[in-house]
């Protein structure tokens, strides 16, 4: 079971690691905000809301690439606000609300009318996608755009090997089968990012700081366990520089249809 209130902690006190070690993040960030563009039928757009803005990566993205008069965000970490708002203000925008909680679990009314809904590696983390693919259709306008990247299968399968543990990934056809009642497809696309560790330590102190380790499987790190784990790991993922990681990303681009 997904503990979010431990995502919250450990996202709050990563975040300004987040920026420095989420280097895949970074790139994903700027390919989804590329998509968006070619998603959109012009570069200026009235009502944007981003689910799970985090550090504002993507934020920072869609703001050098697009024109936006009302901007406002979303995410688990109250004091990930401050850091949105920054980047949306070197942009030339001002971030017109922060909406901070549990997406699937706001009662608050939610910002409605919306041309665009993006959310940058988020939808990992959430329990019931058809009900949120539901309830952003309804915060769209006809025909406004959701697009999303999040990881897929194959996302740290070093890990999940080893331990056991890990977030249950959607495929690409999944979500959109889960979107399929309110939305239709635009833009798709599947990346595997490899990166190179020189130690099976670097590799936990990676994962530590872009605060992914929110579901450990409820098993202590014991001296017994880490280093069975520490051997295992050189043993079954060696790469020419130490180990290897390897990251699956899903991007989809999907338009409301018409009522």
């Amino acid at each position: 079971m997904l503990n979010k209130r431990l995502v919250e902690k450990r996202f709050g006190r990563r975040l300004q690691c987040y920026r420095e070690e989420a280097v895949v993040q970074r790139k994903m960030a700027g390919r989804l905000a590329d998509m968006v563009v070619a998603a959109l039928p012009r570069r200026h757009v009235n009502r944007v809301l981003e689910v799970g803005a985090g550090s504002g990566m993507l934020t920072r993205e869609l703001l050098s690439r697009l024109s936006v008069q009302w901007y406002a965000a979303n995410d688990l970490v109250p004091e990930a606000g401050r850091m949105v708002e920054a980047e949306a203000e070197r942009s030339g925008t001002e971030l017109s609300e922060f909406i901070a909680g549990d997406i699937e679990s706001l009662t608050l009314d939610l910002p409605g009318d919306l041309d665009l809904i993006v959310s940058g590696a988020t939808l990992q983390w959430l329990q019931d996608l058809p009900v949120l693919f539901r309830r952003m259709a309804g915060l769209l306008k006809p025909g406004g755009v959701l697009a999303f990247s999040t990881f897929g299968p194959e996302n740290m399968k070093e890990i999940r090997q080893l331990e056991s543990v890990g977030l249950h990934y959607q495929t690409l056809d999944d979500l959109t089968r889960m979107a399929s009642g309110w939305f239709d497809p635009v833009l798709e696309d599947v990346e595997r990012h490899r990166l190179s560790f020189e130690t099976p330590e670097a590799v936990l102190h990676h994962i530590r700081y872009t605060g992914v380790n929110g579901v450990d499987g409820g098993r202590p790190w014991t001296r017994g366990r880490y280093r069975a784990f520490i051997d295992r790991y050189y043993r079954s993922f060696p790469a020419v520089d130490g180990v290897r990681l390897t990251y699956h990303a899903l991007y989809c681009c999907l338009r409301k249809r018409a009522e």
